[in-house]
């Protein structure tokens, strides 16, 4: 039985849309379905003409006056630092506000009726893994929900839901700073680290970015916050109750120990029989999942057999397949450091495939991870950069350029090594090769596949 569809909530409002990609048309054409009136656009002129195809309306909001009660600016699109998109910059002159997508749809929930609870997921890194591994959790539990926003679908696309239902929204740093009156029944900050420092104008405002979702919780809202890292130990000493400290490594609210999921009230189960999230940052994963998996009323044995069951999204340590006895792991997911180190510490020795366009930083804090690495291969713009510092501690290493090069490269050498992990965790972003992290993994996959059915040539096509 499907959802019921949203009445005309937004009947007589008047919307702009800046951005017409993966969030900004789904939020268009809601919006119109909604009742609105829209006017939308994108710089990009094959954007505007898949809009266009779309049925929806465009107008350049640079072209007279800007008249809208709200702009909805992409993620993307920056508003404030490092500096604003002219078209953000004319609504803030004109006091229009600066809306993210998932603030609409709350908007469009209440006005609908409907009391459903809204859960955001933030943090530096797992906050994809967590998101779908609470939403798996709930379907398997038969509770109603709809999972989305940064991941998966766009916020505006998801469906109208019953009162017992939850919406599971993803929420970057960019739309946390967009939202007004989203309140969350449960409010997650797994971890931080630095990560889009451009866009925030450094740490401080990174910081304040993400911590806005407990702003935004309801008055008797969980707060569910990682205990793993400093910056997240100083928030949740500033939170109100009730708040759940969770860890992949040492006592909380909700733990590992030694292998082991647990809460207060004991253990839960057993972390190597949840093959998909390897790692003490997946266990951190986990205890979020489980907390809020517990608050919502999720028995346990109903949430460990979820937790057993979840299968793993791609590009975040996606084992793709096995060529003379070596495995090829996907985490091109790893644009940063942090994630990097998270992804080294569950192998104890690799091949790696790394590089891109660096974060700040670039790989100067893996090098407690670097005995693990017995040889690098380097790709993308910053090759150079991550090759000086891994020859400044005598790590082996190959500036190769090419993904199509590195794979059947560290292919041979994990062979001629014995190493049995090829790992591509690049801890960079992906936009000087590809259009994104997936499509590099997914080109990592093809490429390792291709290895896989013929292992002895050493070289994929």
């Amino acid at each position: 039985m499907s959802a019921p569809a949203f009445p005309p909530v937004f009947a007589g409002r008047r919307f702009a849309v800046m951005g017409l990609g993966r969030n900004g048309l789904p939020a268009a054409e809601a919006l119109a379905t909604m009742g609105a009136e829209v006017s939308a656009w994108d710089d990009d002129a094959a954007s505007r003409e898949a809009a266009s195809r779309h049925g929806i309306h465009l107008a350049n909001p640079l072209e007279g006056m800007l008249i809208a009660d709200a702009l909805i600016l992409s993620p993307g699109i920056p508003h404030i630092f490092p500096a604003p998109h002219p078209v953000a910059a004319r609504a803030a002159a004109q006091g229009i506000p600066i809306l993210s997508d998932a603030e609409l749809l709350f908007r469009a929930v209440r006005a609908a009726g409907s009391k459903a609870g809204f859960i955001g997921v933030t943090g530096t890194n797992g906050k994809s893994t967590t998101t779908a591994l609470i939403a798996h959790i709930l379907k398997t539990a038969g509770v109603p929900f709809a999972a989305g926003g940064n991941l998966g679908p766009a916020a505006l696309a998801l469906p109208l839901l019953p009162d017992a239902g939850y919406y599971v929204l993803e929420m970057s740093s960019y739309m946390l700073e967009r939202i007004s009156e989203l309140r969350f029944e449960i409010a997650i900050l797994l971890n931080l680290s630095p990560d889009h420092l451009d866009r925030h104008g450094g740490m401080e405002g990174y910081i304040a970015a993400k911590q806005r979702i407990f702003a935004q919780r309801t008055p008797q809202g969980l707060a569910v916050i990682g205990s793993d890292d400093q910056p997240s130990c100083e928030i949740a000493a500033s939170l109100a109750p009730p708040v759940a400290r969770i860890s992949g490594e040492s006592t909380a609210d909700v733990w590992c120990e030694s292998g082991t999921l647990c809460d207060r009230a004991g253990p839960i189960l057993a972390m190597h029989e949840a093959f998909a999230l390897p790692g003490t940052h997946n266990a951190q994963n986990a205890a979020a999942a489980a907390a809020v998996a517990l608050a919502v009323g999720v028995t346990r044995p109903a949430l460990a057999a979820a937790i057993r069951s979840y299968p793993g999204l791609p590009h975040r340590q996606q084992s793709i397949c096995h060529a003379g006895g070596i495995e090829f792991i996907n985490d091109s997911k790893a644009t940063n450091a942090d994630s990097v180190a998270r992804a080294l510490a569950c192998y104890p020795r690799v091949v790696w495939i790394a590089g891109g366009i660096a974060k700040e930083g670039g790989i100067e804090s893996l090098k407690r991870f670097f005995p693990r690495i017995a040889e690098a291969f380097l790709i993308g713009r910053d090759a150079p950069l991550f090759a000086a510092t891994l020859a400044h501690c005598g790590v082996p290493h190959r500036i190769v350029g090419r993904l199509e090069d590195a794979v059947p490269a560290a292919y041979d050498a994990a062979r001629a090594r014995s190493v049995p992990v090829v790992l591509l965790s690049p801890a960079a972003a992906s936009f000087d090769q590809f259009q994104g992290f997936p499509e590099r993994g997914e080109r990592f996959a093809h490429l390792a596949r291709a290895l896989a059915a013929c292992p002895s040539e050493g070289k994929a096509a």
